[in-house]
């Protein structure tokens, strides 16, 4: 599979996979991930957010030129956004943003979000997309600690 050949949004991971995202608002022809794989992150954000009392989000798609502001603009208007953290992945530009809210800022502090970051990004670098948001997940649970 040629990667100039797909659609926006597409890509051809390094185990062969064809990894989609689509636009908002459009309905699914296949769900972008496997009943294993949506199972995994529901797991980990459901354990995450029991055991931290902090609300885990996870966004997976375009957050345009400037990802930071990107990711700005869209944190607010997260569950939660005052006591949560968000991961946020652009496939298209390949880059992972975190961002915590105000009330759960000294606990999900930058040392945490990097932690974060850093054990999504190894996952990633192998095609791994879920894995490395549980990943991220899970490490950042733990950094938090519990209440």
């Amino acid at each position: 599979m040629n990667e100039a050949d797909l659609p926006h949004g597409y890509a051809v991971t390094s185990s062969g996979r064809v990894s989609g995202v689509h636009e908002a608002g459009d309905v699914f022809k296949e769900a972008p991930f496997s009943d294993r794989e949506r199972l995994l992150m529901d797991n980990a954000l459901t354990d995450a957010t029991r055991a931290t009392k902090v609300r885990f989000n996870v966004f997976i798609g375009d957050l345009g030129a400037d990802s930071a502001a990107g990711v700005d603009a869209l944190f607010p208007a997260t569950p939660e956004a005052a006591r949560s953290v968000l991961i946020a992945v652009d496939p298209n530009t390949r880059s992972v943003e975190v961002r915590s809210g105000h009330e759960v800022a000294e606990r999900a502090n930058d040392r945490v979000c990097q932690l974060g970051a850093t054990a999504a990004t190894s996952s990633f670098r192998q095609g791994e997309l879920i894995d490395g948001l549980v990943s991220a997940v899970r490490v950042m649970a733990a950094a938090i600690g519990r209440v």
